[in-house]
């Protein structure tokens, strides 16, 4: 009796272990794997299933998004400038068989193609287009990256650039470039605001030159802005009609007018009229 009692105890222990070997419980982000025999016969789960123990092996595959930093990069970009690059890859699983039997790893697969290819592709750029173009190099790293990782089961949804670090000496000689660029645009802008002033005080003046009340008032309105301060400023206000006759006076008369006799003012035309005035004398 007790050797029988004690085959039953051990029957029902192996027979309890090996149903528990077959309960297998898979969450919502993961999926199982069923190897029987060596051979694989699909991904199963989520939630509760049971396969043969001894028989048949489960290998657990993760399809959550994977956040995986890229190690910092020495790159020499296409202007022979060395900088210094790292960057961040997200990828999830959407073919777990593929995953498991295509490559061993498949999270170290992508993470060592992913530097190579950020190496190929960011040598390939100018360092201004590398900080300018930012996005666009972003989605041709992902595109590249995720056609080499699509035979594995793997998706490669984002790949972006996050810091480059450039020589200090680089950096002093991109700022004196943005200063120059600076000090430019401000004498662009004020050589154009001359202009214009210069267009506009322009036209005022036709517009004054026209009409000679208007600049009167105007004259007066800047005596009354003068008087409006505290100061001592005399003002003497002139006509502009004297300064007109002054440059009427300061013109040369020309020859013969207002009654002047030509021959006081030309000495041919007196040399004349002398040997005119001899010969009916003789």
């Amino acid at each position: 009796m007790d050797t029988g009692l004690i085959g039953i105890i051990i029957g029902a222990a192996v027979l309890l272990m090996l149903l528990m070997a077959s309960v297998k419980i898979v969450p919502e982000y993961e999926r199982g794997v069923i190897f029987r025999l060596g051979r694989i016969i699909g991904a199963k789960g989520p939630g509760l299933f049971f396969i043969i123990p001894v028989v048949d092996r489960m290998i657990r595959v993760s399809l959550r998004t994977i956040t995986m930093d890229i190690p910092p990069q020495d790159i020499i970009t296409k202007d022979n400038v060395t900088v210094r690059v790292n960057a961040v890859t997200y990828f999830n699983v959407v073919d777990p068989n593929r995953s498991v039997v295509a490559i061993e790893d498949h999270i170290k697969g992508t993470s060592q193609i992913a530097q190579t290819t950020l190496r190929s592709i960011l040598g390939q750029v100018d360092l201004d287009e590398l900080l300018v173009n930012r996005d666009e190099i972003n989605q041709r790293l992902q595109r590249i990256i995720d056609d080499v990782t699509n035979p594995w089961g793997v998706k490669v949804t984002l790949v972006e650039v996050k810091d480059v670090e450039l020589p200090e000496a680089m950096r002093r000689a991109m700022a004196r470039q943005a200063e120059a660029e600076r000090d430019r645009r401000a004498k662009v802008i004020h050589a154009k605001g001359e202009y214009e002033a210069a267009e506009t005080l322009a036209d005022a003046a036709d517009r004054l030159e026209g009409h000679p009340a208007a600049l009167h008032l105007r004259i007066l309105s800047t005596m009354a802005e003068i008087s409006a301060e505290r100061n001592s400023t005399l003002i003497f206000p002139l006509p502009m009609e004297i300064f007109r006759l002054v440059d009427m006076l300061r013109q040369p008369q020309p020859p013969g007018q207002y009654g002047e006799d030509v021959t006081h003012s030309n000495p041919a035309c007196a040399l004349r009229r002398e040997h005119s005035l001899t010969a009916r004398g003789g």
